[in-house]
């Protein structure tokens, strides 16, 4: 599966040749990019209120001046962006050790250089179709949970019931309620959820 048409590909490094070379590399297989001298440049992009809307994923090296690859990384994890938006380092040979330690800590992979082009687009195809999935699944998080506050603490209580499997009567019991109280409320939970049955309503809930 291809990479989206509006996926970008952020490019941090120093070198200036190096920028050039990634950025007609990814204009060479279809891919958007945008590039940056500095890790400093980016987390001025990053202060600025960027929210990726789109796939994308960030080619890092590891050395700079001033801010180094590692520190901008540290940076992303505190805005929780390392999923949304994951990190292929580019390394030397001498700071492979660092890069595996990155990885570990949830970057999404590393490149030695000089890297083989075909690997290298071969990785960033993998992160931005990684980056397409959590986009996706964090939107959907977010109308399920659009979906819970519409509902009233009476409805949230049957939900909850419902969800373990319990029966209208016992709901009914456990709530002091009659069964047709709970009926009714099984019904506008089931709507409101946009679900068909307790176990189907169930699965969503766990993936919540």
């Amino acid at each position: 599966m291809q990479p989206a048409a509006d996926a970008t590909v952020f490019i941090v490094d120093d070198d200036a040749g190096v920028r050039e070379a990634l950025a007609w590399l990814l204009r060479s297989r279809r891919l958007l990019s945008s590039t940056f001298g500095s890790a400093e440049e980016f987390e001025a992009m990053l202060q600025g209120g960027f929210a990726p809307a789109q796939p994308c994923c960030l080619l890092l090296d590891v050395r700079m001046p001033g801010m180094s690859g590692l520190a901008l990384f540290d940076k992303l994890v505190e805005r929780q962006l390392q999923e949304v938006m994951p990190v292929i380092f580019l390394t030397g040979h001498a700071d492979v050790p660092t890069a595996v330690d990155m990885v570990k800590r949830g970057a999404f992979d590393f490149c030695e250089k000089p890297f083989s082009d075909n690997a290298l687009v071969d990785r960033i195809e993998e992160a931005l179709r990684r980056s397409s999935e959590v986009q996706a699944a964090r939107r959907e998080k977010g109308v399920l949970q659009h979906r819970l506050s519409e509902l009233t603490e009476r409805e949230r209580d049957v939900m909850r019931l419902v969800a373990k499997g319990l029966p209208n009567k016992l709901i009914a019991d456990q709530l002091a309620i009659s069964v047709r109280t709970v009926e009714v409320h099984r019904a506008r939970v089931f709507d409101k959820m946009e679900v068909k049955s307790a176990v189907e309503l169930a699965n969503l809930l766990r993936d919540l």
